[in-house]
Order: C-alpha cells, then sequence, then structure tokens
C-alpha cells in the first residue's frame, strides 16, 4: 500500500523520466518530410529543371509527382525533359511523371498568339513558348531526338489532373502544390473536383508581376500571359495560402555569367554537363560576358525547402485580368478595396541570395 509521499516521489520521478525523454526524442524521432507535385512547364535545368532536382535532393522533401502543363514547352517536351532529368538523378523509378493540359482554356489562343502581340503589344521578352512553334509527334520522338537514346522510363497513363486530385485526396492538408507553369492543370484540377480545394496544404506559383512591368507583354508575366483564364480560377480558388513568386523577385535574382560558370564546375554528372553546353545560355555568355537572365522557377522551390529565405513579402489579394484586351494576362494586387472573389496571397518580393545560390550549388554537386 502506498501513503501520499510514496505516491508523489513515483510521480515526480516518472514526469522527470518523461521530460528526459523529448530531447532524446527531438533528435532521433525522424521528421515528417514535405509532400509537394511539382507542376510544370519543363526545360532542362535552369529553370524549372533545377527546381525539380533541387526538390529531389532535399532530405526534406518528398516529391510525389511532376505534372507537366504546355507553357515554355509542350507537354510531350516537359515531358520528356522532366524524364531525362529523373534519369540522370536516379529518381526516375520513384518520382512519376504524368502529362497534362497542353494548351490554354482559350479556344484558338495557341494560333492567335503571335497576332495578339500585334495587338497588345511587345514586352522585353519575344518569348512565345509553345505558341512559338508546332507540337512535337510525341514524347518519346522527342526524348530519341534529343538524347540519342531510348528511354528508360515513362510517363504514367494517368492524366495529370487526375494525378493532382487523387494526391490530394489521398493526403488532405499535407500536399503543397509547386506550381511553376501556366495553371492549366491547377484550374482544370479545381474545377473538376473543387472538393480539393481545402485539402491543399498551399500553392506556391511562380507567376504575375504586381509592382512592375511584365515580361512577354508591357503588362503580363509570361505563365499569366500563356493561361489567363487558367490562372484566375487558381488565384480566386480559396486554398488555405497561396505564395505567389513575380517577376519583383525573380529579376532581382541574376542569372551571371559567373554564375553559369560556378554552376558548370559544381556539375559532375555527364548527363547534366551535356545539357549545359547544349543550353542556348552557353553560347550567350561565351558571346557577351555581360549577359543576363533570371532563374525564376528554382525560387519556388527554394521557398518550399526553407521558407527563412524569404526577407520581404506583402499580403494582398490578387486578381488576373482575363479581359481579351491590353492588359490580357496582367497580375494585380489591391491594397484598396478588391474584387468580389479575390484571394489574399502572400506576394514574395526579395529573398537571401546568398542562401539560394549555396542550394542550387549543393543541388549541383549531388547530382
Amino acid at each position: 500500500m502506498f501513503v501520499g509521499g510514496d505516491l508523489c516521489r513515483i510521480f515526480l520521478l516518472a514526469l522527470a523520466v518523461l521530460l528526459l525523454s523529448f530531447p532524446a526524442c527531438a533528435e532521433s524521432c525522424p521528421k515528417e518530410k514535405e509532400l509537394v507535385i511539382l507542376d510544370t512547364d519543363m526545360v532542362e535545368l535552369y529553370d524549372d529543371g533545377i527546381a525539380m532536382l533541387m526538390l529531389t535532393a532535399s532530405p526534406e522533401i518528398e516529391l510525389l509527382g511532376v505534372t507537366v502543363v504546355a507553357g515554355n514547352t509542350w507537354v510531350e517536351e516537359g515531358a520528356a525533359y522532366a524524364l531525362r532529368q529523373l534519369e540522370g538523378a536516379g529518381h526516375a523509378a520513384s518520382v512519376p511523371v504524368a502529362m497534362g493540359k497542353n494548351a490554354p482554356l482559350r479556344e484558338g489562343r495557341l494560333g492567335n498568339m503571335k497576332k495578339e502581340r500585334e495587338l497588345f503589344g511587345f514586352g522585353r521578352d519575344d518569348w512565345q513558348g509553345a505558341g512559338g512553334y508546332a507540337r512535337p509527334e510525341s514524347w518519346r520522338a522527342v526524348y530519341r531526338g534529343t538524347y540519342k537514346a531510348e528511354p528508360k522510363f515513362a510517363p504514367i497513363e494517368q492524366h495529370a489532373v487526375d494525378f493532382i486530385i487523387e494526391q490530394v485526396k489521398k493526403y488532405p492538408g499535407k500536399v503543397t502544390v509547386a506550381a511553376i507553369g501556366p495553371c492549366g492543370n491547377i484550374a482544370e484540377a479545381v474545377r473538376r473536383a473543387p472538393e480539393i480545394i481545402p485539402l491543399i496544404k498551399r500553392i506556391v506559383y511562380m507567376g504575375g508581376a504586381f509592382f512592375q512591368e511584365g515580361n512577354v507583354t508591357p503588362a503580363a508575366e509570361f505563365n499569366c500571359w500563356f493561361d489567363p483564364e487558367a490562372a484566375k480560377i487558381a488565384f480566386r480558388s480559396p486554398f488555405r495560402e497561396q505564395i505567389i513568386v513575380p517577376l519583383d523577385v525573380c529579376e532581382k535574382v541574376k542569372l551571371s555569367a559567373k554564375r553559369y560558370a560556378e554552376t558548370e564546375k559544381n556539375i559532375k554528372n555527364p548527363i547534366f554537363s551535356e545539357m549545359l553546353r547544349r543550353n542556348f545560355r552557353h553560347e550567350k555568355f561565351k558571346a557577351d560576358p555581360d549577359y543576363v537572365t533570371y532563374i525564376w522557377d528554382t525560387i519556388v522551390s527554394a521557398i518550399i525547402i526553407d521558407p527563412t529565405i524569404i526577407t520581404e513579402e506583402t499580403s494582398l489579394p490578387v486578381d488576373v485580368n482575363d479581359s481579351y484586351s491590353l492588359s490580357y494576362g496582367q497580375t494585380l494586387a489591391f491594397k484598396g478595396g478588391a474584387p468580389k472573389g479575390a484571394q489574399t496571397a502572400r506576394i514574395v518580393l526579395s529573398v537571401d541570395e546568398e542562401k539560394l545560390w549555396k542550394m542550387i550549388f549543393e543541388t549541383c554537386r549531388k547530382l
């Protein structure tokens, strides 16, 4: 039989053991990984490719899959590029690639892009992406033609939109979507299955230009200009959290000849070294050492891996102009009264560049 003093001592001893076990558990218990879907208009290495490889290389991230959308490239190209890079990094067997929407929501848009820009104005970037050249025969044809080899893996049969819906429902409240291309897949997913909206942990976009001019037109940034209707659907969906990485921050982080040379120095994998040599920037840096470009999408992955990389941001209601007019595709942030339906998003304005480049070069070395 225990008396009051004995019970008190036993309780205190048990409490001490419990408290002492907490630090050990904090050190030994594995941290739950961030679950991520990368939705992308994939290119080789800078910038979508590096963004993907940063996620696969991070021990804090589990990349559930790569969903490909048209934008910088056709879906067939994006799938081939994603597969080759995942193969090179040793992740093709564990990271599925799903092919998605291959055209903007506006009917006939791709065929009218050149004329449209004549009417609405040219920005400093003359890039039209998939709207500027013919669609490839197939992803296999792209792979064989680009890499002079047979692919070891293939995209899954499931459509990218269905993959997004499935994974979000499988892991409710846990999936971060890295949306680094036009929003066609995202818009179709929420239109088809609106019940996933509150189930997505957050969406981190690369897109838009809020407090500066656009790049492909005076008003619009490429991703939002390529499919304004889809961007509007995505931005207006009441997700738990939306973070936007616009040109406002992207054009502060410059890819110079020096940074490109550092990238080459850190990459030892011959598959990726070949990609760097084939990249159009390679010759541009050779011809003009003062040439600079940007690393847009890599910032999204860096933020997901380490949110402390953000050094300046603002939170405002946002929207996209989908009126077929001079400002088609323009993104807007409202400091005053916002239109009904506009959702508040975190707009990133500055990042820690040294920390960012360190993350990028660490990824390159791991390849």
